[in-house]
C-alpha cells in the first residue's frame, strides 16, 4: 500500500502551538473512531490466538502434558517483559517524530513489519528457546503498533468524548479476543494457519486507520535538543507531583491482574477440571459470551461516562468481575451442569471488563501529566496492562500447582478485582 502524507487536521491548534501539542476540542469523525478501534481489533486478533490458543499447542508439543503451563508461562512473561519495555520506548520516541506522515504513523507501519516477521516465525519454533525468543519479537512488533494508536485518541479526541471512545476501542479489543478464539476453534489443531490467519487479521484490520488517519506532524522546532539524561529520566513519573496518574496506574494494574487470572487458564480448566470433552470449542463459547457481555457494556458505560462521571462505573465494573471470579471458582461444584455456570461467569465478566475498560481508558487519558510526552505516558499506563500478562502466568501457575487449584486462582482475582476499584477512587481530578 502506499503512503500519502498525513491528511490535513481537523483541529485548529491553539494559539502558539502546533496541530500535534495542541490540546483537542473539536470531535473526532465515526470514521476515525472506527479505524482507531479496528487498528485494536488486528492487534488483539494476533495477541489473543498466540497466547491463548496457538501457544498452549506449541507448548504440549513441545514439553509434553507435565511441563505445559511452565512452558507456556515462560515464553509468556519473556513476551510481557519486552511488551514492558517497547510501551514507553517506542512512546517516547513517537513523541518526537518529526515525519511528514505524523508521529504515529510511522511506529504503526514499522511495528506491523515486526510483528509479521516474528510471528511466521513463532509459527514455526520447535523448541522452547525459538518460542520464546519469537514470541518477544513479535510482542515488540506488536506493542509498538500498541503504543502509536493509543496515543491518538488523547492526541485527537476531546476530553467530552473520550469515553465514547475508550468504549468504542474497547469494543475492538473484545473482537479481537473473540476472532483469537475463533481461529483456534476453525485450524483444527494446525498451528501454521493458525498464525497465517493472525497475521492476516492483523494487516487486513490497519488498513481502514491508515486510509483515514489524523496525524498531524510536529515541527522540529517544537522537539527540545536530545539529552540522554533528559530522555532516560522521562520515564519516571513522580507519584507525588502526580498522584492522579499513580493511582490510574494501579488501578489498571489490579483490575487487568483480576481479568487476565480469569482467563489465562481457560483451555486448560475445561479440559483439566470441567472434563469439557472439547475444550477448544468450550474456550470459543466462554470467549463469545464473554465478548457479548462485552459489548453491551463498553459503548453505553464509555458515553454514559462522558456525562456522569468515572469513578463510579470503575467501581460498579470491578463487582462484577469480582463476582464472575468466584462464580467461577463455585462451577466444577454444579456436576453436569459446571459448564453452564463457567458461561454465566463468562457473562457476567464480560460485562464488568466492558464497563471497565470504556471508563478507565476515559480515564487515564485525563490524567497525562503533559501534552508533548502523550505517547510516552501512554505507554507507562500500558506497561500496568502487560505485567498482568506476568502476574497472571506466575500466579496462576503457582495457584494451580501448589496452592490448592483453580478455587484459590479464581477467589483470587476476585479480591483483586476489589483492591483496584478502592484505589480509583483516590483519584482526585477526575470525578
Amino acid at each position: 500500500m502506499s503512503q500519502q502524507p498525513a491528511e490535513e487536521s481537523v483541529h485548529p491548534p491553539s494559539a502558539g502551538v502546533s496541530a500535534a501539542l495542541a490540546e483537542p476540542t473539536q470531535k473526532v469523525k465515526t470514521r476515525w473512531i472506527m479505524g482507531v478501534a479496528l487498528v485494536s481489533v488486528g492487534v488483539n486478533t494476533a495477541i489473543f490466538a498466540t497466547l491463548n490458543q496457538l501457544m498452549p499447542l506449541q507448548a504440549v508439543a513441545i514439553a509434553g502434558e507435565g511441563g505445559k503451563e511452565g512452558a507456556l508461562s515462560l515464553a509468556g512473561t519473556i513476551g510481557v517483559l519486552v511488551a514492558m519495555v517497547v510501551n514507553p520506548l517506542v512512546g517516547a520516541l513517537s513523541d518526537r517524530t518529526t515525519s511528514r506522515w505524523g508521529r504515529r504513523t510511522p511506529w504503526i507501519l514499522a511495528g506491523a513489519v515486526l510483528a509479521t516477521g516474528f510471528l511466521l516465525l513463532t509459527g514455526g519454533a520447535t523448541n522452547l528457546a525459538v518460542l520464546c525468543l519469537a514470541w518477544a519479537g513479535a510482542q515488540a512488533g506488536l506493542n509498538t503498533i500498541m503504543a502509536a494508536i493509543t496515543a491518538t485518541v488523547p492526541d485527537r479526541a476531546p476530553v467530552r468524548q473520550r469515553g465514547l471512545v475508550g468504549g468504542v476501542v474497547a469494543t475492538g479489543i473484545t473482537m479481537g479476543i473473540l476472532l483469537g478464539s475463533a481461529i483456534g476453534m476453525l485450524i483444527g489443531g494446525v498451528v501454521w494457519v493458525g498464525y497465517l490467519l493472525a497475521i492476516a487479521a492483523l494487516l487486513v484490520f490497519l488498513i481502514p486507520y491508515l486510509l483515514h488517519r489524523d496525524d498531524p506532524v510536529l515541527p522540529r522546532s517544537e522537539v527540545p535538543p536530545f539529552q540522554w539524561g533528559e530522555f532516560l529520566a522521562g520515564f519516571w513519573v513522580s507519584p507525588r507531583k502526580h498522584p492522579d496518574f499513580a493511582w490510574a496506574w494501579v488501578g489498571r494494574l489490579l483490575m487487568m491482574t483480576a481479568t487476565q487470572l480469569t482467563i489465562v487458564y481457560l483451555l486448560f480448566y475445561l479440559s483439566d477440571v470441567l472434563h469439557h470433552p472439547q475444550p477448544a470449542s468450550g474456550v470459543f463459547m466462554l470467549t463469545a459470551v464473554f465478548a457479548f457481555g462485552t459489548l453491551i457494556c463498553a459503548g453505553v458505560a464509555g458515553k454514559l461516562s462522558d456525562r456522569t462521571g468515572r469513578r463510579p462505573l470503575v467501581a460498579a465494573s470491578s463487582a462484577l468481575i469480582a463476582v464472575a471470579a468466584i462464580l467461577m471458582a463455585c462451577a466444577p461444584l454444579f456436576g453436569s451442569s459446571n459448564y453452564l455456570v463457567a458461561l454465566i461467569a463468562a457473562g457476567i465478566l464480560g460485562l464488568g471488563n466492558g464497563a471497565y475498560l470504556g471508563v478507565d481508558f476515559a480515564l487515564l487519558t485525563q490524567v497525562l501529566p503533559t501534552a508533548s510526552a502523550r505517547c510516552k505516558d501512554m505507554g507507562i499506563i500500558n506497561i500496568a496492562a502487560s505485567l498482568p500478562q506476568i502476574f497472571a502466568l506466575g500466579l496462576a501457575w503457582v495457584a494451580v500447582s501448589y496452592l490448592g487449584g483453580y478455587t484459590v486462582l479464581f477467589v483470587g482475582a476476585g479480591v483483586i478485582g476489589l483492591l483496584g476499584a478502592a484505589s480509583v477512587y483516590r483519584i482526585k481530578s477526575v470525578r
